[in-house]
């Protein structure tokens, strides 16, 4: 078992203590991304607000302060102590979203550039953080620029010293102190245009979590600020050594091995962990499963496959075969995942053709739908219990080979939504099965972003191909537990086996009976198309 494979077992288990405690949808552990941004945007707003009442200088910068906690303590007071636990919030997110991402293999192929930005990222969100303290200029912001100015001057960039501008009182000028503010505002802008970058691969991005987790993770944070607000240090005396200091250790716990290395050793050490992290999504290589293809002959340019890629991959261009249709889609391999989502959504990828090959107007190499159409009939031409179900699941979720018995047939997909609803059509009109299971990642937390919720509305008619309403309902069952769910899956064969046993045998859908828009249900008519 791999070290990914250890680690990630308690965090399966973690999370769902989270989905017990929150539900699938507040689980904050799966809104790490969402609530970055969310944590930025209220350390952008309460620092603006903190600004309007700072003043820049070396004397002046104290007094400032002091005022917006203490005499302002009802609005200013509060908003900095906002800024500071929102900040640490947005530490402690960014580390365990990375972490998350790489426990469970999100950074590999083409999901490389949102790890990639994600690493300098880090170094600005500490270049901000660290800068802030510097403004205050109490005894802590002497410690943090005394530590990073000795730490800086290891590295030769600077003609001259700028650790000497904190030996003396008379050494440190206010326009030193000016640029300090600036860069403690440039810095955040920075770090939105790199976080701008990082989301330009995905699309519908999730850059703001649920309101009511949101809105809860607000209300922790006043109450925090009210309980126990931030204060400052003494004010700053270069002309002695500050004594007992308090740290934050979500962003200076790298200070105080200043104290024991050196400047040389330390920037050694960053840049090996940096050029590491940097490198993660290629070590070791990997094995990439081909792109998906367009096959212009079954293509109408319709957009489904465009509307449903969840890492933007496909795209619509004008026509080149000079086919009766305006557009085409067109794949970019470098983006594309194969994760099948596109596959799901074109309504030529049917099993129900027989007159033509069958070639929809995208696929995927690897499992292409023919190939997938003649697996699924010999797996359930295997079953041979009274109640016959087939298990549909993804290669992210439970391990469907140690649940595959002899009236449970199993497929393994790249996702969930690869599978058309067309293929549950077939399978149950035609009398195949008597159920069909689906089931994959963690319930608000698909691998492939949003083959689960794609997957819902499709089969509740709410998107486009939609599973046809002549098909029974109560035939179709799905159950979304990641890893860690063998057991629940078992039991849940178990209820939807006796639910398809109340309801009877499967029948096979009578020839000439014709659905709810004329359309003959005993043909071989695409379903979901138009």
């Amino acid at each position: 078992m791999s070290p990914k494979a250890i680690l990630r077992a308690p965090l399966e288990r973690i999370e769902s203590v989270f989905d017990a405690a929150f539900t699938p949808a507040l689980n904050p552990l799966y809104q790490l991304g969402a609530l970055g941004w969310f944590f930025y945007w209220i350390v952008a707003v309460s620092g603006i607000y903190l600004y309007m009442f700072f003043d820049t200088g070396v004397e002046q910068a104290y007094a400032s302060i002091e005022r917006i906690t203490h005499v302002q303590w009802y609005a200013g007071g509060v908003m900095r102590s906002l800024h500071r636990y929102a900040s640490d919030a947005l530490v402690v997110v960014v580390m365990l979203h990375l972490l998350r991402e790489y426990l469970l293999d999100r950074m590999r192929g083409a999901r490389w550039l949102a790890w990639f930005t994600g690493v300098p990222l880090l170094w600005l969100l500490f270049a901000a953080g660290v800068s802030g303290y510097w403004v205050v200029w109490d005894e802590l912001a002497q410690y943090v620029a005394v530590a990073t100015t000795e730490w800086l001057d290891a590295l030769p960039l600077f003609g001259e010293p700028i650790a000497r501008n904190f030996l003396h009182p008379s050494a440190l000028s206010s326009r030193f102190f000016t640029l300090l503010v600036f860069i403690h505002i440039f810095v955040p802008l920075a770090m939105l245009f790199v976080m701008w970058i990082h989301i330009q691969r995905l699309s519908r991005p999730r850059v703001n979590p649920p309101r009511l987790l949101a809105l809860g993770t607000l209300a922790m944070l006043l109450a925090l600020s009210v309980a126990r607000p931030a204060v400052s240090h003494p004010p700053a005396d270069l002309a002695r050594v500050p004594g007992a200091i308090d740290l934050d250790w979500f962003f200076l716990f790298p200070l105080p091995l200043h104290d024991h290395y050196s400047g040389y050793v330390l920037w050694a050490a960053v840049g090996a962990l940096t050029l590491l992290a940097l490198a993660l999504p290629w070590l070791p290589p990997m094995r990439r499963t081909p792109a998906a293809v367009v096959d212009l002959e079954n293509c109408n340019g319709c957009g489904r496959c465009v509307a449903d890629c969840p890492f933007d991959a496909v795209t619509l261009r004008p026509r080149t075969d000079g086919a009766a249709f305006s557009e085409e889609a067109v794949v970019d391999s470098d983006a594309c995942v194969s994760c099948g989502l596109c596959v799901g959504a074109c309504p030529s990828a049917t099993p129900f053709r027989r007159r033509s090959r069958l070639s929809p107007g995208i696929d995927l190499p690897e499992i292409p739908i023919a190939t997938l159409r003649e697996r699924v009939l010999d797996t359930a031409g295997k079953i041979r219990e009274p109640v016959r179900i087939l298990v549909f699941g993804c290669r992210h979720g439970v391990r469907l080979d140690r649940v595959a018995e002899t009236g449970t047939g199993v497929m393994v997909l790249p996702c969930v939504a690869h599978l058309p609803p067309s293929f549950i059509d077939f399978l149950i009109t035609r009398a195949r099965v008597d159920g069909v299971l689906l089931t994959g990642c963690r319930d608000g937390d698909c691998h492939h972003r949003q083959g689960i919720g794609w997957m819902e509305q499709r089969v509740g008619g709410r998107r486009d191909p939609y599973l046809r309403s002549r098909v029974p309902r109560e035939r179709v069952a799905w159950t979304w537990l990641g890893v860690d769910g063998e057991a629940r899956l078992r039991k849940r064969i178990e209820s939807f086996r006796e639910t398809l046993r109340a309801a009877g045998p499967c029948r096979r859908t009578p020839a000439g009976t014709k659905d709810e828009v004329g359309r003959p249900l005993g043909s071989d008519a695409p379903a979901g198309g138009r």
